[in-house]
C-alpha cells in the first residue's frame, strides 16, 4: 500500500480514499483485538480450565474470525502489513 500523501494538515475529502483509510483503521483495531483474544484463549487452554468442547468451540470461533478478516482485507485491498500501523517511537502496532 502506498503511504498517504501529505495534505499540509488538510483533511482529504476524496470519498474513495476516506473509505479505504477508515477500513484500514477499523480492520487494524479488529485485528489487534483478535490477537489479544487469541492470546487470552491460549492461556486458558494451557491453564486447563476449559472442557474439550469449549476448546473446540473456541478454536472454531477463532478460525472463523481469521477467515472473515482475510475476506475483509481482500475486499478493501489490504494485507497484513497495511494493518501494522507505525506508532513512531513506540514501534509497530502489531
Amino acid at each position: 500500500m502506498q503511504p498517504a500523501s501529505r495534505t499540509n494538515g488538510r483533511i482529504n475529502l476524496d470519498p474513495d480514499k476516506a473509505e479505504h483509510g477508515l477500513a484500514q483503521l477499523v480492520l487494524t483495531v479488529i485485528e489487534l483485538l483478535r490477537q489479544i483474544v487469541e492470546r487470552h484463549a491460549m492461556r486458558r487452554v494451557e491453564g486447563g480450565t476449559l472442557t474439550d468442547e469449549q476448546i473446540e468451540n473456541l478454536g472454531e470461533a477463532l478460525m472463523n474470525l481469521e477467515e472473515k478478516m482475510e475476506e475483509l482485507k481482500s475486499i478493501f485491498g489490504l494485507d497484513a502489513d497495511d494493518l501494522n500501523i507505525d506508532l513512531g517511537p513506540l514501534g509497530s502496532l502489531l
